[in-house]
């Protein structure tokens, strides 16, 4: 027998979700950072570089995340360029590009990543650490999605929320502000803190909170069904 050509088939290789090495785990720890780093260097004196930066890391992974195609890959850059530029815009030359278009570019891109990530977490054929990650990945970005839709509500109109502690005068959305009301709608805890009051803001809470819920009871089927068809081949 031919040692170049070994008898028995070789072993497929884990399916992955980016095109490069870094795919969802690298994904998902720049995302945790990013949530978890940003409200803390906020009242630094480079805090906002910071949070512009640490955002930017996360946009990027997230490219590399879902561009497991050429085709994709590319789709996922052209969406990626305009958030980053008008973020690193405003950061720059504060006010030159309106907010409501940094909200609208950064929905359009998360919306995009979300998607792919689903995606790959449906056509998957078995449950590994890349379906895991972007079942986490996935969940936590819904918050930064909704978080852009929150701002750009509250951008267009400055009384979509009622603020009932701190400053309570009418005002926009901070991004902290927006992040926190986001994960609180989310897992549907809900502390009245900060209230939607337009039709167009309590749409999206009450989207937000089904959404959350949904996903969390879809998520666990789909992983179910996968870990039960891997145990049913294994036993066969």
């Amino acid at each position: 027998m031919n040692p170049n050509h070994p008898s028995h088939p070789t072993a497929p290789r884990p399916r992955r979700a980016g095109k490069f090495r870094f795919s969802m785990p690298e994904f998902l720890g720049a995302l945790v950072l990013m949530l978890f780093v940003t409200p803390l260097v906020d009242e630094l004196k480079y805090g906002k570089a910071i949070d512009s930066a640490l955002i930017t890391m996360m946009l990027i992974m997230g490219v590399l995340a879902v561009g497991r195609s050429h085709r994709t890959l590319v789709l996922a850059v052209a969406l990626m360029l305009p958030a980053v530029a008008t973020r690193w815009a405003n950061h720059v030359w504060p006010k030159t590009v309106p907010e409501e278009l940094t909200s609208i570019t950064a929905l359009v891109f998360i919306g995009f990543v979300e998607f792919q990530m689903l995606r790959f977490i449906f056509r998957a054929h078995k449950v590994n650490t890349e379906v895991l990650c972007a079942g986490i990945a996935g969940y936590l970005l819904l918050g930064v999605l909704w978080m852009s839709a929150y701002r750009l509500v509250s951008d267009l109109n400055v009384g979509a929320f009622a603020f009932t502690v701190g400053a309570t005068s009418p005002h926009t959305l901070s991004q902290f502000e927006a992040y926190y009301f986001s994960y609180i709608t989310l897992s549907t805890v809900g502390y009245g803190d900060i209230a939607p009051l337009t039709p167009g803001a309590r749409t999206l809470a009450m989207t937000e909170a089904m959404t959350g819920t949904l996903y969390m009871a879809v998520l666990i089927s789909r992983l179910v069904a996968l870990y039960s068809n891997e145990k049913r081949d294994e036993e066969n």
